[in-house]
Parts: structure tokens; sequence; C-alpha cells
């Protein structure tokens, strides 16, 4: 997998939504401090045994007072910082590089380290476009199995046993393709997903009467329907230009290896939208960046990319568990996202103690208490936590705690209604003291000495 990544205009598989703005102290559900009305103090209550005592019982008196601290139920707080997967670009990091002055090639070393730009060869790229079809209709195609077609006429590839059978829109047999049916004529349009540069190939799919449908395009044609798809065409040329030396690193470098494919259409590659993807401003960022790709040591990098990194990127393996730690993939500060305005780089989640229950399952023993993290990438993202339970305590990473609460990035905190509540309680007590009883002028202990 890659980056996940919500930028205006991009079509993501994540959570999305605005932050909350900040509450501000009226909205925090803290108890009204008690003041005390502001007369001569009696002489009775200047020593410093008798202020000790008022300070005690005023302390137990706000604990017990404020029916608001003292009695709601608190929800599961979660707060965090950034989008993603928190490796390599951070997309609104570059936005705001971009928009400091910071040119691409210094944009991209910012997240690469020890990287330098190279030059690849051109070359054809898979994507499978449509899995799993009973029958597959394009037009646009001049011609296909070694038959010339009409350019305006519709035509269905269906299947029969292992191979492809060409057909008319109103059922009548073409061609026989074998197990492969391959356009011609530089573009088709996929009916139901829409125009495509290069070629549509047809071919029966793992499953039993399905074909999948794969568009084999070149490298450059590939990143013009990636790039507005990640990145909105109306940010700077510089971030733009990034993006698409990113994306084509990542193209060369990421294969999945499907049956016949290379990528996906999704997150789970790259977006890819095809011609109708492409914009002047984007295509123009291709141009200006032709075949340019990020090296590391003689070889194409693995550039991972993603929307929100909160102010700091992490390294793979602490992202990507298991995973073998790459010297360009480090953890890396992010100066310049903070500025740049993402929804993410600061969130909040709130959760009833009934819905965690339900989102964590069977992670938890019992009921849930605390979560407590164990262990934090440099970011500081969660590796590691326990989940504190009435019956007893288990163990999860900071990625499964990501995907079962839906939170947008691994970089959290938790605190549970209990640890809410306590704290409440402290900030009300502490708030409930007026200071003004106690006098300044009080001098001060003998010294031990």
């Amino acid at each position: 997998m890659r980056r996940f990544q919500p930028v205006p205009g991009a079509t993501l598989n994540e959570p999305r939504g605005r932050r909350k703005p900040r509450q501000d102290a009226r909205e925090r559900n803290f108890a009204v401090p008690l003041r005390l009305v502001q007369e001569p103090m009696p002489t009775a209550l200047r020593s410093p045994a008798s202020r000790l005592a008022i300070a005690a019982s005023l302390a137990v008196c706000a604990a017990l007072v404020p029916a608001t601290a003292a009695t709601a139920k608190p929800p599961w707080v979660v707060k965090g910082a950034g989008f993603g997967h928190g490796i390599g670009m951070s997309q609104w990091g570059a936005f705001g590089s971009a928009k400091k002055g910071l040119a691409h090639n210094e944009i991209l070393a910012q997240y690469y380290r020890g990287t330098t730009l190279g030059k690849a060869a051109n070359q054809t790229v898979r994507v499978l476009l449509a899995p799993y079809r009973p029958k597959v209709a394009f037009r646009g195609a001049s011609s296909a199995c070694g038959v010339s077609l009409n350019r305006a006429a519709t035509y269905v590839a269906k299947r029969k046993g292992r191979k492809v059978i060409l057909r008319s829109k109103g059922g009548r047999k073409i061609a026989n393709c074998g197990r492969l049916l391959t356009t011609g004529g530089g573009w088709a349009k996929l009916l139901g997903r829409g125009a495509y540069r290069g070629a549509l190939q047809i071919r029966p799919a793992r499953v039993p009467g399905r074909l999948n449908a794969i568009n084999a395009v070149g490298l450059e044609d590939y990143v013009r329907g990636v790039i507005s798809k990640e990145s909105p065409s109306s940010w700077p040329i510089e971030a733009l230009k990034a993006q698409a030396v990113a994306a084509r690193s990542y193209a060369i470098a990421s294969p999945v290896r499907g049956a016949g494919f290379d990528h996906y259409a999704d997150t789970r590659s790259q977006v890819y939208g095809g011609i109708r993807a492409e914009t002047a401003r984007t295509n123009q960022a291709v141009a200006a960046t032709a075949l340019q790709v990020v090296m590391h040591k003689g070889r194409v990098a693995q550039t991972f990319f993603f929307s929100t990194s909160g102010g700091h990127t992490e390294n793979n393996e602490f992202s990507f568990l298991g995973g073998t730690p790459e010297p360009y993939l480090r953890g890396v500060p992010d100066p310049h996202e903070a500025a740049a305005g993402s929804p993410y780089h600061r969130w909040k989640r709130k959760f009833s103690r009934r819905g965690i229950q339900a989102e964590l399952g069977g992670l938890v023993k019992g009921r849930l208490k605390r979560i407590v993290v164990v262990k934090r990438g440099v970011s500081p993202r969660v590796v590691k936590a326990k989940l504190i339970g009435t019956r007893g305590v288990t163990k999860a990473s900071g990625p499964r705690l990501r995907a079962r609460l839906g939170l947008p990035d691994t970089w959290a905190t938790f605190k549970s209604p209990a640890q809410i509540k306590r704290q409440r309680a402290r900030r009300a007590a502490a708030r409930s003291i007026d200071y003004s009883l106690f006098s300044r002028d009080e001098p001060a202990p003998p010294s031990a000495s």
C-alpha cells in the first residue's frame, strides 16, 4: 500500500471531515470558579496552619459542589495529528514548502533524505480498472483482436471458458480473442469508468466466468492521470512537480504484480483517473519533470507519500510494522506544514463508552478501562499500546488501533472517561481557591541549616 491523504478534490478511502474549531474556556465543561468576598481577613485566619486548613476544605467542596464536572459522563477522547501512514512526503507539507519558495527538487530532498534525481526509461504501466466483470463494454478503439472497429460503436467482451470473445452491442460475434483482448487506436473509453490513453486489455480473471479490464498506458500518460487525483491542480506548480516525480517513482518501484496488472486505480496504489483527470497545470508539471525519478544508490526509490504529517514524518518500520528500515524513509521535521491549512494538522475524536467498546471488540478483555501507549515512533506515532480491561490486558499495534477506531493517523493520545473526570476535578479545585487569602508578605520559614 502507499499513502492515504485527504486533499480537496482527491478521491480517498479514508476518514474525512473538517477539524472542529478549538473550544474556548466557556465550552470546556469546567466548573465556574468559586470566588470569596474580598473583605479584611480575620486575625484567626492569618496563621499558616489556618490557611492550609481552609485551602483543603475548599478543594473538597469544589470537588463536590459543581454538578456538571462531578456528575456528567465524559466520553473517551482521542487527540491526534496528521492523516495517513506518515511515511515519505507529506502532500500538505509539500504545499507549504512550495508556498515558502522551495523548488520541487528541494521539497523531495526534504522528505527522501540522501536521494538524488535521475532519469527513468519510458515504459508501460498496467492499471486494473474494473475487476471481476461478467462483461466489459467499450468504444473509441480503432481495432481489437486483429479486426478493424468503428470508433463510434460500442463493443462487448465476454468470457467463454478461458477465452475472451468480442461481440457487437447487439450480441453478434466479431472475433475470438484468445486469452487477451487488446484495443488499438491510442485511446478507448471503458463504459462506466471513463476514457483512457493507451490500450484497454481485457483478460480472464481468476474468478470463473469473470473478466478484468486493464489499462496498458505509457508511464508519462499514467502520471498525467494521477496528479490531480492526488494533489489539487490549483496548488503551486512546484508542489505539483514534486507530486509528479513522487508518483512516477512510486509507479516504477512499487508494482503489485497482479494477474496481468502492475497497479490498482485507487489508494491501494495511486488514485488514477485517466484522461478526465488531466488538467493544464498538472500536465505542465508532468512535462516539466519528464521521466524524472527519485534515486537512492542507483535504484528508483519507493517514494511513499500521504496527506498530512502533523509536523513530523515517521520511520517506515514504525508505520509498516515488520518492514525493513530504509535510510531514505526516516522520520523528519515538516516545518512548513502547520501554516499550509490542512484540516488534519490537529484533530480530535470522541467515543462513548459503548461506542469504543464496540469498535475494539475482541481486542479488549472485559470492559475497557484505559489505553496505555508503550512505544512511539520518532514523530511520535503509536507503535504499540496496551488495552487495560476489567478482565486483563491485551496488546495492539498503532496501525491496528487506527483501523479499528477509524482514526486519521496513528499519532494519537487516549483519555478514558475516568481520566477526564479526574482532570476536570483537579482543574475545578485549582480554580476554586482564591489565593488572595494568602498573604504575600508572610515571612519565609526558618532555614534548616
